[in-house]
């Protein structure tokens, strides 16, 4: 078997990934953001006079989910994977095997968001999807693939 233009020896195209996969690369991937999210918290704070932001902080809100939207969307058009995704074997990529483009991530982050806040009904969409895709795979026109790295 050769290798694609990304590096890796092509998927197995029978071997997809399964929920639990996805969910403990997304774990890592948490853990990773969330210290992004304290270091970046931490600059804000500074810049305020040390005076911390309410929770209900509609402008903070909003940094955190468009951080969040930028953080799992650069690496996805990056590479196509995510540090828990590498970790993992995962990668993302278009229906047609090309790399992901920003409006695809964005649109897959945005769904990820909606789909894994109402009860992770979006994760979930892969038990019952023909080809394991979640709910945001199907919004943005991309899937989860499983690699193995040389």
């Amino acid at each position: 078997m050769g290798e694609d233009s990304w590096g890796v020896i092509p998927p197995d195209p029978l071997a997809r990934p399964g929920l639990l996969r996805h969910l403990a690369a997304l774990l890592y991937d948490g853990l990773l953001l969330a210290s992004v999210y304290f270091v970046l918290t931490a600059i804000l704070i500074a810049f305020r006079g040390g005076e911390a932001f309410s929770p209900a902080h509609p402008g903070y809100s909003l940094f955190l989910i468009v951080t969040g939207l930028g953080f799992f969307s650069w690496f996805w058009t990056h590479g196509g994977q995510t540090l828990g995704m590498r970790a993992w074997g995962l990668r993302i990529e278009s229906l047609n095997g090309r790399p992901c483009k920003w409006p695809q991530a964005l649109l897959r982050g945005i769904w990820a968001l909606l789909g894994g806040s109402i009860l992770g009904l979006g994760y979930l969409w892969c038990l019952v999807d023909r080809e394991g895709r979640t709910l945001q795979d199907h919004r943005s026109g991309t899937r989860l693939i499983k690699v193995r790295h040389r």
